[in-house]
């Protein structure tokens, strides 16, 4: 393994900050130039004009649209993402509410795809063209082409309101909310820690179909790039050269493809990790999640910009800086990437 230079990894953190900068600027605009109202969901309809006008200048929505970008990037540098309208809370806070729940229904269900979608993708690759192989890609493709909120619904009339296998819509049985103290804010963690083993059983039965049907298009992705990465991998000469030495197919695989594929493994799983961060905001709204999702789309329905751009900031932050560990393990331990360096 080569150390990645300090030069190398300047270039790839600037990369980084440019683009979070970018990212915040169009997203700042957005919000600005959108027609919506924020002073008037504050005040009220039939506010009285001064009252208006006092609203709107001390929210600095009177100012020149640079002015209040300056304001608004001076307040991020301290922490402060401005006053939420849907709560009165500040948005920093609500967000430190919200987003635990998020982290922990993304985690799980990237852990699902990656436990089913990199194994099945193996398997497909080493017996090309069987029945295996036909099933996976069937699949992989029924993941990419059915919106995710079809299958929560479905999941919910089945699962849930047909055979009462798992918990109905929200994070717990409403009363258990507020038994178990926020440690960590991740609900299963913080039960087992408490010992409320009951509480966690019903977190997990409220959980685990969501988390399943947000798993199931990032497991078709994950399933379909290994399986490409492997058949690149088995057609190489030192995978020939082990079947003649009389290595098994699945000695082979383990042995020697799998950790020829594992940097672009991770890059696959990084960028399929963001991609449930961002995209748990339709699976949120389905089973009443009260993640950054759900947060951010009742911030929406009342033109809470504050919020809407506060919580894309973040989850877009969050989707950069793992496309940018994913891209630095891929020039630390990728030969090829190394030679191109030299």
């Amino acid at each position: 393994m080569k150390e990645l230079s300090v030069a190398e990894f300047g270039r790839r953190l600037a990369h980084l900050l440019v683009s979070l900068f970018i990212l915040l600027c169009v997203t700042f605009v957005i919000g600005r130039v959108l027609p919506t109202d924020p002073v008037g969901a504050i005040v009220g309809e039939l506010a009285d004009p001064a009252a208006y006008a006092a609203m709107r200048a001390r929210l600095g929505l009177d100012l020149p649209i640079y002015q209040q970008f300056f304001l608004y990037l001076n307040g991020l540098a301290h922490g402060d993402f401005g006053t939420a309208v849907l709560t009165g809370n500040p948005v920093s806070s609500d967000l430190a509410q919200a987003f635990p729940a998020t982290f922990e229904l993304a985690t799980l269900a990237v852990i699902i795809s990656t436990f089913v979608g990199v194994p099945l993708g193996l398997v497909a690759a080493l017996f090309r063209d069987s029945f295996i192989d036909k099933i996976a890609r069937v699949v992989a493709l029924v993941g990419h082409s059915i919106p995710v909120f079809w299958f929560g619904i479905v999941g919910l009339v089945i699962f849930y309101a047909g055979l009462n296998w798992v918990g109905g819509p929200g994070r717990i049985d409403v009363f258990y909310e507020g038994l178990v103290e926020p440690r960590t804010g991740l609900l299963l963690i913080d039960s087992l820690l408490q010992g409320e083993t009951e509480i966690f059983w019903n977190a997990l039965g409220h959980i685990i179909l969501p988390a399943i049907i947000l798993a199931y298009a990032a497991m078709a992705y994950i399933t379909r790039m290994t399986r490409s990465f492997t058949l690149e991998q088995l057609s190489q000469d030192y995978v020939i050269a082990a079947r003649a030495k009389g290595v098994s197919p699945f000695g082979t695989i383990w042995h020697h493809v799998l950790p020829n594929i594992a940097v672009q493994l991770i890059t696959i799983l990084a960028i399929s990790y963001g991609g449930l961060l961002e995209g748990a905001v339709v699976t949120e709204i389905v089973f009443s999640w009260p993640g950054i999702g759900q947060y951010m789309t009742n911030a929406l329905m009342i033109g809470d910009m504050n919020a809407i751009v506060a919580g894309t900031i973040i989850v877009g932050f969050i989707f950069m800086l793992l496309n940018f560990l994913a891209d630095v393990a891929y020039a630390v331990f990728d030969p090829r990437m190394r030679e191109a360096a030299r």
